[in-house]
């Protein structure tokens, strides 16, 4: 064997023993992702009942359909791009966030969100001592959540949404919708009539049912549109954002077109 050729075998060895690694000296990966865990639950329920959306965030989307059942489909998504070989690691976080079905009659289902608390220290210094006080803080875990749930056509519905985005479609029952923070689409199926009190503390309210105080603040709108003593109920509050109203559905929610 010439010298050579036992340069050029060792080389190779060394080759098979360390990774490649690029022009910068660091081991070449696979592109940044974001992953993501859907789960669909069935549930057989009777028209004309209470469904209730606790502590949501996201997206949610809510839709009547002629099924005696309500179906919850929930897609988590990480909010950050992950190397491939941090997904094990990056999708625990999908277990943090918890969305669960209870049903608390045969009447009334309800679907809350729970969320891992962590704890923020707050000092605070008094004339005596200083006092350290730990304040508990919900935390979303870096995981985005979209909530698409059917419901039986007449069921009344009554949602508490944190922040995002809420459509609501072909709901033939009462309707009750809080949101913190986002946008509040909802369509509202014919014939009527319909007993409407939407407001805003900043942002606007657009509906196509004229009213009789339809007022725009300098913050904030509210709109009332008063039906018959039979009118269907529609009560809808928005902290920061708007809420739009239309008598017609289009296509569907915007961030699925």
């Amino acid at each position: 064997m010439t010298d050579r050729l036992a340069v050029v075998l060792f080389g190779l060895s060394v080759m098979g023993t360390f990774p490649l690694r690029g022009a910068d000296g660091l081991q070449e990966k696979g592109p940044k992702q974001s992953f993501e865990e859907t789960k669909t639950e069935r549930l057989t329920f009777l028209p004309g009942g209470v469904i209730r959306i606790d502590n949501s965030y996201g997206y949610l989307t809510v839709e009547g359909w002629d099924e005696p059942e309500v179906e919850i489909t929930v897609a988590k998504t990480t909010d950050r791009f992950y190397e491939p070989e941090r997904k094990v690691k990056a999708e625990r976080h999908f277990e943090e966030v918890q969305v669960v079905a209870e049903r608390r009659s045969d009447k009334e289902l309800a679907i809350s969100t729970s969320l891992p608390v962590r704890h923020n220290l707050v000092s605070s210094i008094l004339p005596s001592k200083r006092i350290v006080l730990t304040m508990p803080v919900h935390s979303h875990r870096g995981i985005t959540v979209e909530y698409t749930v059917h419901v039986p056509r007449d069921s009344r519905l009554v949602v508490h949404h944190d922040n995002g985005y809420v459509w609501v479609s072909d709901v033939t029952g009462d309707i009750e919708v809080h949101s913190h923070t986002g946008d509040m689409i909802v369509m509202l199926p014919d014939p009527g009539p319909y007993s409407i009190d939407a407001r805003t503390r900043f942002g606007s309210v657009s509906s196509d049912f004229t009213g009789k105080a339809n007022r725009s603040f300098l913050v904030g709108s509210h709109s009332v549109h008063t039906g018959q003593a039979s009118s269907r109920r529609v009560h809808l509050r928005m902290g920061r954002g708007s809420i739009t109203i239309k008598s017609s559905p289009p296509s569907g929610p915007f961030w699925k077109n």
